[in-house]
């Protein structure tokens, strides 16, 4: 039947209370906001796995309070079940739901499961979809695409490779940062690194080589200073760090050397990231701005994206940042990076939803759109995106333009200080968006490039209307 929701806000708030604690610290004992934490007292949000997790390991004599025994479990199963828009319109009470199980709990079951094969069908059309779009089977992923979905399945966080990197930035520490010179000093006393600059005729087609031999780094000269920053600690990682590295990479189990290399590589990426914003720190800091980006790239000298990506691997088992989701989109309307620590989830290969505040700020560089959007399960979320291009260093090359996203869902939103503008208690304000087109069951939708797979159509040559056929 599937994991279960757990609501156990009564026994939650008595822990608290039992060990005088208030809702601040015991918050930060497990690793959530303080406003999560009042949600899952009030039995506005499950209490996950992840959570359970969490307490335990906080405090070990009292975990045994949170396991699930089969009245809960149902009970939780069949208020899953009824909050789905599925059933939108339908009241029932909580009272409703205890009667239910307990005079008959071989129904509940039923609805229970009904409603876990209904969400699997919908997931398997998703699964579908995506390799319809990619035009290849799952067995012909290209590596990137396989490297990708490797990050995605590790929940975009990699424990023992980011322990090391915050190990590393504890000894570069300096001035609230890790310093260029610190970084600059490590490569080169430890591993006998010389760092170059490219001539002005190398700087627009070079970025990055490193060579073995002499162990010279030539960054191009035309880098703006933080993606220099990020290539210096690109490169300390990947030497520091070559062992924990190769564990990772080794343990994969990925089927081309060229995706083995590739992980290598997003590996190395991963570490600089932790390096130049190491986790305490970095979570710290990034709840008490409110998560506002500028002011995380200023605190910790990284750039937009770098912040945006860095917010979405903080994973950690019960030190959990805010769950985000985090995308990067071309002016294609692809989506080039994603990871999503919330319900949102991303399709895996082609575009996003038009009507997703992203796609306005591609087309708008250097300005932050923000947006309330509900998806098709009825999750509604707070996204920001801003429009972003990398110079090329030459007129006779383009430079690159996109565009991230990040958000998290509405219950974060007082901790996400790019909702401050929306009128988030509003249940109209949110604007529906899709997944992909061929599997969004909104009927009434002008922007659709595609009709969905699962349904079929009534074309009337007679009548036009915005989209050319309707939907069955």
């Amino acid at each position: 039947m599937g994991k279960q929701r757990l609501y156990a806000g009564e026994r939650l708030r008595a822990l608290r209370l039992r060990l005088g604690l208030s809702q601040s610290v015991m918050a930060a004992r497990i690793g959530i906001s303080n406003s999560y934490l009042s949600q899952l007292e009030h039995d506005d949000r499950p209490m996950t796995p992840a959570i359970r997790q969490a307490i335990t390991h906080a405090f070990p004599l009292n975990g045994a309070d949170f396991e699930v025994d089969d009245e809960q479990r149902r009970t939780s199963g069949v208020r899953d079940a009824l909050s789905d828009p599925l059933f939108a319109g339908m009241e029932v009470s909580d009272g409703a739901i205890d009667r239910l199980v307990e005079l008959q709990p071989a129904i509940a079951d039923r609805l229970t499961a009904l409603h876990h094969a209904y969400r699997g069908a919908i997931n398997r059309l998703q699964f579908v979809d995506d390799v319809i779009s990619s035009e290849v089977g799952m067995d012909g992923r290209l590596p990137w695409e396989e490297v990708r979905d490797w990050f995605h399945l590790a929940g975009n966080y990699v424990d023992p490779i980011d322990r090391a990197a915050e190990q590393m930035a504890a000894s570069l520490w300096h001035h609230d940062q890790v310093p260029d010179e610190g970084i600059l000093r490590r490569l080169h006393d430890r591993h006998g690194v010389t760092v170059e600059f490219t001539s002005r005729e190398e700087s627009a087609r070079l970025l990055r080589r490193y060579e073995r031999r002499s162990r010279t780094l030539t960054l191009s000269s035309a880098m703006p200073p933080d993606s220099r920053r990020f290539a210096l600690a690109h490169q300390l990682a990947a030497l520091e760090l070559e062992q924990e590295i190769a564990q990772v990479r080794d343990e994969a189990e990925l089927r081309s050397h060229e995706a083995r290399q590739l992980l290598s590589i997003g590996l190395a990426n991963y570490a600089a990231g932790a390096l130049l914003m190491p986790y305490d720190r970095f979570r710290r800091t990034a709840r008490s701005l409110r998560h506002d980006i500028d002011r995380l790239c200023q605190h910790f000298s990284v750039s937009f994206e770098q912040a945006c990506h860095r917010l979405s691997t903080l994973q950690r088992p019960g030190e959990c940042g805010t769950p985000f989701f985090f995308c990067r989109v071309d002016m294609a309307g692809n989506i080039t990076k994603r990871h999503s620590a919330t319900r949102l989830e991303f399709a895996r290969f082609g575009g996003a939803c038009p009507l997703w505040i992203v796609h306005e700020a591609v087309a708008i560089p250097d300005r932050i759109v923000v947006q309330l959007a509900q998806t098709p399960d009825g999750a509604r979320y707070v996204c920001m995106a801003k429009g972003l291009v990398k110079p090329s260093g030459t007129y006779a090359r383009a430079p690159r333009r996109y565009a991230v996203a990040l958000g998290c869902e509405v219950e974060h939103a007082r901790s996400f200080v790019y909702a401050d503008q929306l009128d988030i208690a509003n249940e109209q304000a949110a604007t529906p968006i899709g997944i992909s087109c061929r599997i969004c069951p909104r009927l009434n939708c002008d922007q659709r490039a595609f009709p969905p797979v699962d349904r079929s159509l009534s074309v009337d040559p007679d009548l036009r209307e915005v989209v050319p056929y309707r939907i069955k």
